[in-house]
């Protein structure tokens, strides 16, 4: 056991993409003994390696990884199971006298684990069918404008041409008579962590974060994320499935398909990646509370001030 090291200590590390999330959360597990738990919703899928730039295996071996490639993409992986393995790799990690370190970059995951969930009963297998079979029948636009005649609250929340959100709130009504609103406002069912974590939310300058978002596109595309997105098309999965909704399948997809350029592709996908990372800023600013917020820009010349917070952190827990 680390001497210095609680058994009940977790440190939370959240991010937007490209921030250089997972290599700090690699150097605070090398440092301090740690195990690095993936809280990235696509980094559990294990066809999508290069797409979620999950870490390498060189980096893999130089500490505990867990939950990184550990699900089918034909498996759902919703933020109910992903909080039930997290809570038993957790509890392993603090078994072995180890801080277990989460680190990602979506923010439902967070949240189940400090918060819990709001009591949405289960949606039947039969009715969650009918209505992604009514989806595709009759269009996104058209069932977003039925749907809105029954439950106009929800479906003013619904993006477009977020499918996954519209099925969600369509099959919660449809199974329980109540719109997802109503379930959403009752309290949670609390937190699985032992004790309160130490939570370091990285922020980044804009121009910095997109140029690297940019580059890490890029760099995919010329290091095999197009063969990586035909063995995913290969598998004949549902469109509606998560992993097919990862950043850059639909779009590398279409290049595939010779139904646009390289170039094309390339664009549209680093510009929907910008878009996810100024979402997840958003989300991470308002809706997490962090016990210190880290400029990503300048992590390398910060590494001695966060290694003595986390320090601090570890021998202030009750062991």
């Amino acid at each position: 056991m680390n001497a210095t090291s609680p058994t009940n200590a977790t440190i939370l590390i959240a991010g937007p993409t490209a921030s250089g999330k997972s290599a700090l959360a690699l150097a605070i597990a090398e440092r301090f003994d740690g195990v690095v738990i993936n809280a990235d919703s696509m980094q559990v899928y294990k066809e999508l390696d290069i797409l979620t730039a999950r870490p390498s295996a060189a980096e893999m071996a130089r500490a505990p990884h867990r939950l990184y490639g550990v699900l089918p993409a034909s498996r759902r992986c919703s933020a109910a199971l992903w909080r039930e393995m997290a809570a038993t790799e957790i509890a392993r990690a603090h078994e072995a006298g180890r801080p277990a370190i989460l680190v990602g970059g979506t923010g439902l995951y967070f949240r189940a684990l400090t918060e819990g969930f709001s009591p949405i009963p289960d949606v039947p297998e039969d009715i969650r069918a009918r209505v992604s079979a009514e989806l595709e029948d009759m269009g996104f636009d058209a069932y977003l404008s039925h749907f809105a005649r029954q439950d106009p609250e929800q479906a003013a929340r619904i993006r477009p041409g977020d499918r996954q959100r519209l099925i969600r709130a369509a099959e919660v009504l449809a199974a329980t008579g109540r719109s997802l609103a109503y379930w959403q406002s009752l309290p949670a069912d609390g937190g699985v962590l032992p004790a309160p974590p130490l939570t370091l939310v990285l922020e980044a300058e804009r121009p910095w974060l997109y140029a690297r978002c940019d580059a890490r596109l890029e760099w995919m595309l010329d290091h095999g994320a197009l063969e990586e997105v035909a063995a995913l098309l290969a598998l004949n999965l549902h469109p509606d499935l998560p992993a097919m909704k990862a950043l850059g399948v639909a779009e590398f997809a279409a290049l595939l398909r010779g139904e646009c350029s390289r170039a094309e592709a390339l664009s549209r996908a680093q510009m929907l990646t910008r878009r996810y990372a100024k979402r997840q800023m958003t989300w991470f600013r308002h809706q997490m509370q962090a016990d210190e917020i880290l400029d990503a820009q300048y992590l390398e010349s910060m590494t001695g001030k966060i290694f003595a917070k986390i320090c601090k952190f570890l021998l202030t827990r009750p062991g």
